[in-house]
């Protein structure tokens, strides 16, 4: 017999109230509340903190950062690769697996959800798990919502504001509600952002120098 755990994982039918997993849920939310009122200052004890939600060792941990307030549902079952940036009030409801690429850039308030629930009313008590995944260099808007079941490719961006409920290539721009390929990133898009502003390398220098200063 299966236990709910692999349930779980496999994607059949589970309710969370069994196996430990309401407890799971109690002391990620702890670590959530104590992340979510962190001091902006506190850069070393926020690292800690996402090394425990997340169970990476902490040198991982360091190459990604959130902006709190932060939403998750285990955190145990999310990975995050290195200099990807989550921006404020994102919510991953992680009961599935939710893996994210590297260099991502979350705009505020994006929703991934692993877990569903049957259309059956009398069934709605049950859920299922699909895992979600989004690859390196993504750029998800503000406002995105990610059902379960979705993989988005490489490189890909999806517009503010988009309801993404199928599968999404590489290096495509993609938008709408639901979300639709609307082209692939060209030529221009090496050399221009902005609606056509050019990348300047003289301008790139300067920005550099900036930075370093």
């Amino acid at each position: 017999m299966r236990t709910m755990h692999e349930r779980m994982e496999e994607g059949l039918l589970f309710t969370d109230e069994c196996e430990g997993l309401p407890e799971e849920r109690l002391a990620a939310k702890q670590l959530m509340r104590e992340f979510n009122v962190s001091d902006p200052s506190e850069t070393e004890q926020r690292v800690k903190l996402l090394a425990k939600i997340f169970h990476v060792e902490e040198a991982l941990a360091s190459t990604f950062w959130i902006e709190p307030p932060f939403s998750f549902a285990y955190g145990s079952h999310i990975s995050i690769g290195e200099g990807t940036y989550i921006n404020v009030g994102c919510t991953f409801i992680d009961d599935g697996k939710l893996e994210v690429g590297k260099r991502v850039m979350f705009g505020p308030n994006v929703t991934i959800a692993t877990v569903s629930h049957p259309i059956n009313p009398e069934m709605r008590e049950y859920m299922y798990t699909s895992p979600v995944s989004i690859g390196d260099d993504c750029w998800i808007g503000a406002g995105v919502t990610i059902c379960p079941g979705v993989n988005i490719g490489d490189g890909t961006t999806i517009g503010a504001g988009s309801v993404v409920t199928k599968d999404i290539p590489d290096h495509v721009v993609a938008v709408g509600n639901p979300c639709r390929v609307l082209r692939k990133v060209s030529e221009q898009d090496m050399t221009t952002y902005n609606h056509g502003h050019p990348i300047d390398p003289a301008d790139l220098a300067e920005e550099r120098q900036l930075r370093n200063s």
